[in-house]
């Protein structure tokens, strides 16, 4: 799960963090009552989406007074950002972050995440900071630190030193970036991060290191440990094909193809998209009804694959284990029947009871494509939705 600036420096307060002061707002009133609460010379009024690349698309505003703060914001609010984390179709700003605004005198990278090689966190710490990491990844890859973290230890004081003096942060701003460093580290264990990114982490013109912009994700596995997170989830800024799938427990995702895949397990998900390509077809959505799926969250996933209006054909491809061919076939019967599928429909079905499964596919007398292996399943519905 994402949230937003806003609620990542929220945490970050609540975790010793340091960054600017400031509010959430949703109106030019409120917004010009909290620019009134700041003793600055600029005030920054920051768009609040979950996408990068804000300012670029100017959905970040720098002016001098509230009343110019209330301006900004009606002028946001309302807006669509287009960048390049959005796609082109863009995100709508519905809040906005006002505070101080600061003048950096010089801009760093740092994050921490899952290095999934090393199963363990780690830093990633750069002097580029403001620009896109993977830009200085692929350009300047030595100018990347990169610092594990024993899990069973934790960061030590060893390790924020070293971060530190990669960046040149030593001398008066060494003690500053250890306990901000440590911190990041805390937060980032006791919330269950999956990221947390500082771009740019700064030192500004009075000489005060801190986080000038914060994003935080979260493992969605864990957000039962953390009902105050939880509440952040904003859903105007998710797929709303995503938010219905997890209303009745579906691994949605969606893509930009013409073939809806459903399956029971994410590795035969990919390994459905990957031969799906392989014969020359696009798929449009990752969905895992997992291995226990009820009628009704068959009936739930055929309606939200056959809601987009993209897909030309249907996909099912079933390893029967502890779901049952002869349940999922019933399950397929009865979606098919409320949903009226108006695409292709190609099922493949092996593992348990799967004889009784096709032959209640075969004896329904609908419009079903039945198939025998995955190579054949992908033929069939790539030629089937080529000549719809």
């Amino acid at each position: 799960m994402n949230i937003h600036e806003y609620q990542a420096k929220e945490i970050f307060r609540r975790y010793g963090v340091p960054v600017a002061d400031g509010g959430v707002a949703s109106t030019p009133k409120e917004a010009e009552s909290i620019a009134r609460s700041l003793t600055t010379d600029v005030i920054a009024v920051k768009s609040q989406i979950h996408a990068g690349g804000r300012g670029k698309a100017g959905g970040i505003k720098m002016v001098k007074t509230p009343e110019e703060a209330a301006k900004a914001t009606r002028e946001l609010i309302g807006k669509v950002l287009v960048t390049h984390q959005t796609g082109p179709l863009g995100k709508q700003v519905r809040k906005v972050l006002i505070e101080a605004g600061s003048i950096p005198k010089r801009e760093f990278y740092l994050s921490i995440l899952i290095d999934r090689s090393l199963a363990r966190p780690s830093f990633l710490a750069s002097t580029e900071g403001g620009v896109d990491i993977e830009a200085v990844a692929a350009k300047s890859p030595e100018k990347i630190l990169k610092e594990p973290v024993d899990p069973a230890i934790g960061a030590q004081p060893y390790q924020a030193r070293k971060i530190a003096y990669a960046l040149g942060l030593g001398g008066p701003h060494l003690q500053a970036t250890v306990n901000l460093i440590l911190n990041v580290y805390r937060a980032f264990i006791e919330t269950d991060a999956s990221l947390i990114e500082i771009n740019p982490l700064i030192v500004d013109q009075r000489d005060r290191v801190f986080a000038l912009d914060a994003k935080m994700n979260f493992d969605d596995n864990a957000l039962y440990r953390h009902k105050d997170i939880q509440a952040m989830r904003d859903l105007n800024e998710e797929d709303p094909r995503e938010v219905e799938a997890s209303r009745f427990g579906l691994n949605y995702i969606g893509l930009d193809g013409t073939i809806a895949c459903m399956v029971n397990g994410a590795g035969l998900a990919m390994a459905t998209m990957d031969i799906i390509k392989f014969y020359g077809g696009s798929p449009a959505n990752f969905l895992d009804v997992g291995g226990g799926a009820s009628t009704e969250q068959v009936t739930e996933a055929f309606k939200i694959l056959c809601a987009d209006k993209n897909v030309r054909g249907v996909l099912v491809n079933i390893f029967g284990g502890i779901m049952k061919c002869d349940v999922i076939a019933n399950g397929i019967l009865t979606a098919v029947k409320q949903v009226n599928v108006r695409v292709p429909l190609v099922v493949r079905l092996e593992g348990t009871n799967v004889e009784l499964g096709k032959k209640i596919l075969k004896e329904s007398g609908l419009a079903i494509i039945p198939a025998d292996s995955m190579a054949d399943a992908a033929q069939k519905i790539v030629h089937a939705s080529k000549t719809l």
